[in-house]
C-alpha cells in the first residue's frame, strides 16, 4: 500500500500570474466550484483563461465571473456558454468572513488559480487582495531581480 504524501496533489489547469503582480496576497481559500459535464471535459484538456475574473457576491451566495473555459469540441450542440457566471462554493462562515474584510477593509477576491485536487474535483483558490500601487510593483521587480542576482552570485562562488 502506498504512503500518503503530506502535501496535497494538485493538477493546476489555470493560474492567474497577473494577480501576484497586480496585488498583494493577504489570504488565501479553496471553493469548489459548480460545473457542468462539458465543462470539467475541457478543464480537463488543460484549456481556460482567467485572466480579466473576479469573484463577488450576489443574494448571499459567492461567484465567479468572467472566467473562460472554451467549449468543449465533441459536446457539439449541448455545450456551455464560455463565459457564464460560475458560483463558488463555500461554507456560509467563511462567506460572511471574506464579504465582510471585501465591504468594510477594501479587499478584492480575486481567483489565483483552479486545479483538480486529488479526489478529481474542480477547485478554485481565492485570494485575499490589496491592491498595488505603481512604486509597489517597481519594488517587488527590484526584490525580485535582487534575488535572482543574489542566487547568480551564489552559485558562482561554490
Amino acid at each position: 500500500m502506498a504512503a500518503k504524501k503530506d502535501a496535497p496533489a494538485r493538477r493546476f489547469v489555470a493560474q492567474n500570474r497577473k494577480a501576484r503582480h497586480n496585488y498583494f496576497i493577504d489570504d488565501a481559500v479553496e471553493a469548489g466550484l459548480v460545473l457542468t459535464g462539458t465543462e470539467v471535459k475541457s478543464l480537463r484538456g488543460g484549456r481556460a483563461s482567467m485572466s480579466d475574473a473576479y469573484a463577488s457576491e450576489d443574494k448571499g451566495e459567492l461567484w465567479l465571473w468572467n472566467l473562460h473555459i472554451p467549449e468543449y469540441a465533441p459536446a457539439q450542440r449541448f455545450n456551455h456558454e464560455p463565459k457564464r457566471a460560475r458560483k463558488l462554493l463555500l461554507h456560509k462562515k467563511q462567506i460572511s468572513r471574506l464579504l465582510g474584510q471585501v465591504q468594510r477593509e477594501g479587499y478584492t477576491l480575486v481567483p489565483l488559480a483552479i486545479y483538480f485536487n486529488d479526489r478529481g474535483r474542480a477547485k478554485c483558490e481565492l485570494g485575499l487582495a490589496r491592491g498595488k500601487k505603481a512604486h509597489d510593483k517597481r519594488e517587488t521587480i527590484k526584490e525580485r531581480d535582487w534575488n535572482r542576482e543574489k542566487q547568480r552570485l551564489l552559485r558562482a562562488r561554490g
